[in-house]
């Protein structure tokens, strides 16, 4: 490798993790967008989500608008506090060291949104383009579906594009069903989860920090449905966490290394490291994701814990939470029931969203919550659309005028 190369820029590091990222989170979106084009006019299927929170509020077209947002944003308190709560449960399991309990629990949970949100969804496309099958071999095609589904997430022993694919699959099947909520509550409640995601990442003592604290405490994985943009790597003696990086031991050198000869290095750290040998003084776990900056701010003695949001996987690959599919995924769809003019900027305004915070983890190596640039980008970009840019093509278009 030739020394006097010029180093490479964070867009160009992180330029193919971001491609991993945005494409199934594209296919995501695009799947839902097709899912309520096709499904939109299917009265049986348009029946709104009922939710713990809809003992709260539920929206009636027959209520004003005011009562309509109060009785959204009450309904996203609600909703809110439930997943609040849930999530310290979680918290309060893992800490009991319940992790196979909280596995075989997330894999029911998989299971059911599988098989039967999966079922019921086919069933209408059945219907819709009159598809001849039998009862019987639906229901065992459906079952072989949904339990492969759940081993290629929770066992991690197939290929990684079918886990990436099930998973794919889960965050579009549960994001269509959100799509069912009456328009105000979609809204609200996007919002209200964009400020939640905020808070659980980052305040001391929010949830998901805790919980990841907890975990990178302990060396374990947290049991929930994370999209990874590469396939961890296994060894016999465990799981090898290069985002654990060893900051005590920082190099002399003040030469950027490639991340081709990061990536070797890191390799012959850990094989050393798990045959039992001592590393080199001058050695360290480095992520091949970042140009490694040489700056007096990430030589402090404070470890920086990467927590659940948008981060750094176990094999330095760029994580996402299901949680940020489906969410995303919501807000296009609601969307699509309007107009594709509105689905085009939200998803340009999730993308760009999603590309800053990806930038700013990047540039913070640190992990950040998903939702809350990406979602309020979508929302702006969504009225702005309905109430300016619709009228100036509308106008355009009537008046024959191209631009």
């Amino acid at each position: 490798m030739d020394r006097n190369a010029k180093p490479r820029s964070i867009l160009e590091s992180v330029g193919e993790e971001i491609i991993r990222i945005i494409t199934p989170v594209s296919i995501c979106m695009l799947l839902v967008v097709l899912l309520v084009t096709i499904l939109s006019s299917d009265s049986s299927s348009s029946s709104s989500l009922t939710t713990i929170a809809s003992i709260a509020y539920s929206e009636s077209s027959s209520d004003s608008t005011w009562d309509k947002f109060t009785g959204a944003l009450l309904y996203s308190l609600v909703f809110v506090a439930v997943v609040t709560v849930v999530t310290f449960i979680l918290v309060f399991l893992f800490y009991l060291r319940c992790t196979k309990f909280l596995k075989y629990y997330m894999a029911f949970s998989s299971f059911i949104v599988l098989g039967f949100l999966g079922g019921e969804i086919t069933l209408f496309l059945i219907r819709d383009f009159n598809i001849p099958i039998d009862c019987l071999s639906f229901g065992i095609i459906l079952f072989n579906f949904s339990v492969v589904g759940v081993m290629a997430v929770f066992m991690s022993k197939m290929a990684i594009f079918v886990t990436q694919g099930y998973l794919v699959i889960i965050g579009m099947l549960v994001a269509y069903s959100f799509t069912l909520l009456p328009e105000w509550t979609t809204w609200v409640l996007l919002v209200a989860m964009a400020l939640y995601d905020l808070a659980a990442v980052l305040l001391p003592g929010g949830p998901l920090r805790l919980l990841v604290e907890l975990a990178i405490s302990r060396d374990e994985d947290i049991p929930a449905l994370v999209y990874e943009a590469r396939p961890t790597t296994y060894h016999d003696m465990g799981q090898r966490r290069l985002w654990r990086e060893n900051l005590n031991n920082h190099s002399n050198s003040n030469t950027v290394s490639a991340p081709a000869e990061i990536s070797d290095r890191n390799e012959a750290n850990l094989d050393r490291a798990e045959e039992g040998r001592v590393l080199e003084s001058n050695s360290e776990l480095s992520t091949p994701l970042i140009t490694r900056r040489i700056n007096d701010q990430f030589n402090s003695e404070e470890d920086d814990i990467g927590i659940e949001g948008i981060g750094l996987g176990s094999s330095g690959a760029i994580k996402l939470g299901l949680g940020d599919f489906i969410f995303y995924s919501v807000l296009v769809g609601r969307a699509a029931m309007y107009d594709f003019m509105t689905v085009y900027a939200c998803y340009l305004a999730i993308i760009a969203g999603l590309g800053v915070t990806l930038m700013l983890l990047a540039f913070y190596q640190k992990a950040l919550p998903a939702l809350p640039v990406s979602i309020l980008l979508g929302v702006l970009f969504y009225l702005l659309t309905r109430i300016l840019l619709e009228v100036f093509v509308v106008q355009c278009s009537i008046n024959l005028l191209m631009f």
